[in-house]
């Protein structure tokens, strides 16, 4: 009897992992927008002038942002529906084209640092004009899309790959310069703005980690899974979605973390060069190379563009993503996918091309600061947790509201 039990119990727990590692996925995709070249500039510079007394600035945005992306994934999970149809739907006209605006200049602002950086790596790697490396940032990212075609877990893989490699080379210098424990520690749990131009520096940060667009992405993505059309069903994938977000965004932090700690303890050490002390107050994307000399030498310039290369690359898949479904919820405009991913990355690209014909280098870098300020960068008008509920009784959908 008591054999039975215990294999009955550990039967429950066999299925309740394979259940789990089923929903695993979208919650990575989105935490890329909190991984994107953009936060990499911003925790570089805030390392570079605050070392790590800006950490907390990091840790209560993604806290912030957990509960922000589970909500979104309750709402699709709940409904059925993503977030741009239920705003279709629930909205008068002129406000539903308003919000379409606005949530496409959000993407196209998230996507700015990503295109960039990806152009920025491509210069590093192989001397390639910088807008030159934007129109193969676009390309490159339609073919990786093309995967979508084979499956979204095969998709999710290639990101995951992509996502860990850049880890691998912070992590790896992290290890190196061995940051004081106790003062990473005392700079993620204890607010300080220390300095001139720490509330900037904070703000930036802010900024960079609001991500409208990841709403609606998270929304949709969920509904890759299937669901169950029961309370106990729809319980279930929101406990394992809300699981797997913060994980995700556990790594995100722990990723954010480790390019702050690099930059603020190398450029706080006091052997520093005179070349390199110039770039740690004014560091960018196309700059910031030496902070991997110490652990790779050389060939620190090939892996540091390797790994933004890897940030910018995925990031932007996941903005065309959410340009996608974003177009289709808010118009449902019937055309092929391939023909969406296509509009949507020309019309995220065309800022940074111009930008980049006419600024080249310079001009690029502070179109990425521009954006992290960007009034697009502001949560949209929707009550995620209240229309998940009101949206499904209306439509009389089989599925019910998580409690």
């Amino acid at each position: 009897m008591e054999s039975s039990v215990s294999q009955k119990e550990t039967h429950q727990q066999t299925s309740g992992w394979k259940r789990f590692l089923a929903h695993v996925g979208p919650g990575f995709l989105v935490s890329l927008a909190y991984l994107d070249p953009g936060n990499l500039e911003t925790d570089l510079q805030a390392g570079a002038n605050h070392r790590y007394e800006l950490l907390w600035v990091i840790l209560i945005g993604l806290i912030f942002a957990l509960i922000i992306q589970s909500l979104s994934a309750n709402l699709g999970v709940t409904t059925g529906k993503h977030l741009a149809e239920l705003c279709k739907a629930e909205y008068p006209i002129f406000i539903k084209y308003c919000l379409w605006l606005v949530a496409e200049l959000a993407v196209i602002a998230a996507d700015i640092p990503e295109v960039i950086g990806s152009a920025f790596a491509l210069n590093i790697l192989f001397h390639i004009p910088v807008w030159t490396g934007v129109l193969l940032t676009g390309l490159s990212t339609l073919i990786l899309l093309g995967l979508q075609r084979y499956g979204m877990r095969k998709l999710e893989l290639l990101i995951s790959i992509l996502v860990f490699l850049m880890a691998a080379c912070y992590f790896g210098e992290l290890v190196y310069v061995k940051p004081p424990a106790a003062e990473v520690m005392k700079g993620m749990f204890v607010p300080r703005l220390q300095g001139d131009s720490a509330t900037g520096d904070a703000i930036s940060l802010l900024g960079a980690l609001v991500m409208p667009h990841n709403l609606f992405l998270h929304s949709a993505l969920v509904l890759s899974r299937k669901t169950p059309p029961s309370a106990k069903g729809i319980n279930d994938a929101c406990r394992y979605f809300l699981l797997e977000s913060g994980l995700a965004l556990f790594v995100a932090l722990l990723i954010n973390i480790a390019v702050v700690s690099v930059s603020g303890t190398v450029c706080a050490t006091t052997d520093l060069s005179t070349e390199d002390s110039d770039r740690c107050s004014d560091l960018t994307l196309n700059s910031a190379s030496f902070l991997l000399k110490n652990v790779l030498g050389k060939s620190s310039s090939i892996l540091y563009g390797i790994s933004l290369l890897a940030s910018g690359q995925s990031s932007t898949i996941t903005g065309t993503y959410a340009g996608q479904y974003i177009m289709q919820g808010f118009l449902e405009i019937k055309m092929r996918i391939w023909l969406r991913n296509l509009i949507t990355r020309c019309i995220a690209i065309c800022p940074s091309l111009i930008v980049a014909i006419i600024g080249g280098t310079t001009g690029s870098g502070r179109l990425i600061i521009i954006a992290s300020f960007s009034p697009s960068n502001c949560p949209l008008p929707s009550s995620l947790s209240s229309s998940s509920a009101a949206a499904a009784s209306r439509w009389g959908l089989t599925r019910t509201p998580s409690t």
